[in-house]
């Protein structure tokens, strides 16, 4: 078939999209780069005439293995990534899935507006993702999830048709219903779906007042809704959409709420020194209605000691705290914000919890403590290596009141199994961020992986909670859902996924019909470690292949050049995947592993390179500090050693020799070097562009200029540069 898209299959493109931020790891059959519905189309008929799933992807930072497969990925970061409209009597944006969370609301805080989500990746993560899988973040004690924002998607459905979904009235519900189209067949049987099983559906899945729930399909959110709770909110399919994984559709644009910009904020971060302390105190904090509660334990702490960037905002620290709450209020009258800190902070003091109690309110100040806070999670993926702290129970939430109780009892599941586990997050509403640490290289810590998963989904169905709260099923836990629903509602998660996509080609096998959890693992027991010889000792890294494998795939490297910072320069002027230090760092780790030795002559990690600056920007601002430079040294030297120096390289490392001689002829040889011809000779042998313009040769060098006019500096302070004539 013709084809306007094109379907990059080569192995580099393939492996720079072989992971996210997840254990994950699997060659897709191809990349693609959509800009509209058209594309979209597209990609669709070409998926079922090669039968092959299709995988839509934004910044690819998931957790859960959402954005990984073995079909056609569908990258819209690339081209899909524009703000379409701000209406700001009426509060909405109109976006592309590519528009990156922190680009929107630098466009809506011009109106005084923002989207109210705020994940840890906000300087990359994008709408389409964040919508994929309803994303919430630190303010979700006062946004609530993406799913609360979403108010209308313009969507591309399985089998290639169109259709929009918004609010509707039960007349308009109605006149859907009659349509004679996919679309039609979906409002139709979802709504026979939920009129005769509401009552199982809200007996079976998590407690409504868990604010983040993302198990399975949000069949309990539509069984809210009018006509199917009389007097409820009008029908809302974005409310399924989001966070469905792109297993139901591809979305092409979104209508999104804006919220009002507080005027005044302030923080108090009290500091304890144990973990329950901290999360009886966050029951207390959720009393004084703050916009964010978000732990931090000492696990994360000491990873800000061995980062540049993060160990200068260490500053509000008193000694070494187990555990800390940041607690932030906002609102429009900053005295009865200071009131309501101040009368928590007493609270606090009078109960014995915590030795330390800060409160803050410069803006410079309190963006250095939210900035570590999101640095945590890739801080704590580089501080132990990915095989070492998996995320796979990293998502549960339960009610805030139960929280205290139930890390209680997962830590005894933990002591069970002769491990401990990092603590952070969105205390708030009970929801933390769960690290184990275990070596899933090993079968041991793979076993232990496994059963601790089926533990403890137990725990969380005992106090009703979700399994997932924003990081979502995807790959990971998939298999759980059944578990944490029981069969009944499982069979009809299986009927919405065969209303929506009967033949199961959009994100195949992610919240329906998984592989196992521990297929297609980036690291396992089956992993290869890297072993080859290199010139530098690589001390701190304790190994080139433990450098190698720093990179935990959280995106940093993705940011835009107006998010701020220098990493990574490239990235920021191709928008491409392999021009990033996470997408290098991939490649890097899959060739060596793969080939070890015999790596140092691979192609794929040559272009990779071929646009690194070797700025070590990466260096001092990835979380995990990948220092892409030096690996690219050592690779640079074994693509020497065997290959030999070419003919360039030698050129610029010795290109002092000859210029003496070129000054001699300066006019001649700018002239020269000013010729078509000569630049063409110029590009095939010392791979200079054509169009780059060379320094002209100047006559007199500076040591002869200065011999000849040094005594005008006669008399002037050492250092001092004197104005000609």
């Amino acid at each position: 078939m013709s084809s306007r898209l094109t379907f990059f299959s080569d192995t580099l493109t393939r492996q720079l999209y072989s992971s996210d931020a997840s254990l994950y790891q699997e060659l897709p059959a191809a990349v693609t780069f959509p800009e509209n519905q058209d594309d979209f189309r597209e990609i669709v008929a070409r998926a079922r005439q090669e039968n092959l799933p299709i995988t839509m992807r934004a910044a690819g930072t998931s957790l859960a293995g959402q954005t990984t497969g073995d079909g056609i990925i569908a990258d819209i970061s690339r081209f899909m990534h524009h703000i379409l409209d701000i209406d700001p009597q009426k509060r909405t944006a109109r976006v592309q899935p590519g528009v990156i969370r922190d680009q929107l609301n630098r466009a809506a805080g011009k109106h005084g507006l923002l989207f109210g989500p705020d994940t840890s990746t906000t300087d990359r993560c994008m709408l389409g993702g964040m919508i994929a899988n309803n994303s919430c973040g630190s303010y979700s004690i006062k946004y609530g999830t993406t799913r609360e924002h979403v108010l209308e998607l313009d969507v591309v459905l399985s089998d290639g048709s169109s259709a929009t979904f918004k609010p509707l009235s039960e007349a308009e519900l109605k006149e859907k219903m009659q349509l004679q189209t996919l679309e039609g067949r979906i409002y139709r049987e979802m709504y026979q779906l939920l009129t005769d099983n509401r009552d199982l559906i809200l007996e079976n899945y998590p407690h409504p007042d868990v604010k983040r729930r993302n198990t399975g399909y949000a069949l309990d959110r539509l069984c809210e809704m009018h006509p199917i709770t009389p007097g409820g909110r009008p029908f809302n399919l974005c409310e399924l959409l989001s966070g469905s994984e792109g297993t139901l559709a591809m979305i092409s644009e979104a209508v999104v709420r804006l919220e009002p910009v507080e005027k005044h904020k302030l923080l108090l971060i009290p500091q304890f020194a144990s973990l329950q302390e901290a999360l009886r105190s966050t029951v207390d904090a959720v009393a004084f209605d703050p916009a964010a509660v978000e732990l931090i334990d000492n696990f994360i702490l000491d990873a800000t000691k061995g980062n540049i960037e993060q160990r200068r905002n260490r500053f509000f620290l008193e000694g070494e705290p187990m555990a800390l709450l940041i607690i932030e209020f906002q609102g429009d009258d900053m005295d009865e914000l200071r009131d309501r800190a101040r009368r928590l902070m007493e609270k606090l003091i009078a109960e014995k919890k915590g030795y330390a109690h800060s409160l803050m309110e410069k803006p410079e100040e309190m963006a250095r403590v939210w900035n570590l806070r999101k640095a945590g999670l890739g801080l704590l993926m580089g501080h132990l290596a990915d095989s070492n702290s998996p995320e796979f129970v990293d998502d549960t939430a339960v009610r805030v009141e139960d929280l205290p109780d139930y890390i209680a009892e997962f830590k005894q599941i933990l002591d069970k199994y002769g491990t401990q586990s990092v603590y952070y997050a969105h205390a708030s509403v009970g929801e933390l961020h769960l690290r184990p640490i275990l070596d899933i290289k090993t079968q041991e810590g793979l076993d232990k992986m496994k059963a601790i998963a089926e533990e403890v989904a137990e725990l969380v169905k005992k106090y009703r909670g979700s399994l997932s709260g924003e990081h979502g099923d995807g790959r990971l836990r998939s298999h759980l859902i059944e578990k944490m629903v029981g069969p009944d509602v499982m069979r009809l998660l299986r009927r919405v996924k065969q209303i929506w996509d009967p033949d199961h080609i959009l994100n195949r096998g992610k919240i329906i019909d998984p592989d196992p959890m521990d297929t297609d693992l980036r690291y396992s027991p089956a992993y290869q470690e890297i072993e080859v010889d290199t010139v530098f000792k690589w001390r701190t890294e304790k190994g080139f292949g433990p450098a190698v494998e720093l990179c935990n795939g959280a995106g940093v490297c993705r940011k835009k050049t107006e998010s701020g910072g220098t990493m990574c320069p490239s990235y920021m002027a191709t928008l491409d995947e392999k021009d990033s230090t996470r997408g290098r760092a991939n490649v890097f780790r899959q060739v060596f592993s793969g080939q070890q030795q015999n790596a140092f002559t691979s192609e794929e990690i040559k272009e990779a390179l071929s646009l690194c600056l070797s700025c070590k920007a990466c260096k001092s601002e990835c979380p995990a500090n990948v220092d892409m430079a030096k690996l690219k040294a050592e690779f640079t030297h074994g693509w020497h050693r065997e290959k030999g120096i070419p003919l360039a390289s030698r050129f610029f490392g010795n290109a002092a020799l000859v210029y003496p001689l070129a000054g001699l002829f300066a006019p001649i040889v700018n002239f020269l070097n000013g010729l078509g011809p000569v630049k063409g000779v110029y590009q095939q042998l010392l791979n200079i562009h054509p169009d780059r313009k060379l320094p002209d040769f100047a006559q007199q060098t500076f040591m002869r200029w200065y011999r000849k006019h040094g005594e005008q500096t006669n008399g002037l302070p050492h250092g001092t540069i004197r104005p000609a004539g």
